[in-house]
C-alpha cells in the first residue's frame, strides 16, 4: 500500500469534534489512517494514510466527506538519516 499526507481545515471544531473526527478516519475499511496529527489553535489537521492508490483515498475522502487542502503521496522516508523508499 502507498503512504500519504493529507492536510485538512478544521473549522470552529470543538476538541471532541476532532476526537469524533479521529475516530470516523481510524474506523475505515477501504483506507487506513495510520496517524492523525490535530492543531487546535490554527485549525489544521494532519492525516498519514495507507491506501492502494491516490484515486482510492480520493474517493474514499469524498465519500465521507472529507474536504482536504492538500494531498502528498510519500515516496521516500528515513528513520536514521537515510533516505528508503516507500512500497
Amino acid at each position: 500500500m502507498a503512504l500519504y499526507i493529507s492536510q485538512h481545515t478544521l473549522a470552529c471544531l470543538t476538541r471532541q469534534g476532532a476526537e469524533e473526527l479521529t475516530r470516523r478516519l481510524q474506523g475505515a475499511k477501504t483506507v487506513r489512517a495510520r496517524r492523525v496529527l490535530v492543531n487546535m489553535q490554527e485549525g489544521k489537521m494532519l492525516v498519514e494514510f495507507e491506501a492502494q492508490s491516490r484515486e482510492e483515498l480520493e474517493k474514499w475522502l469524498r465519500s465521507e466527506k472529507f474536504h482536504f487542502d492538500w494531498l502528498l503521496r510519500i515516496e521516500l522516508e528515513s528513520t536514521d538519516g537515510a533516505l528508503r523508499a516507500i512500497s
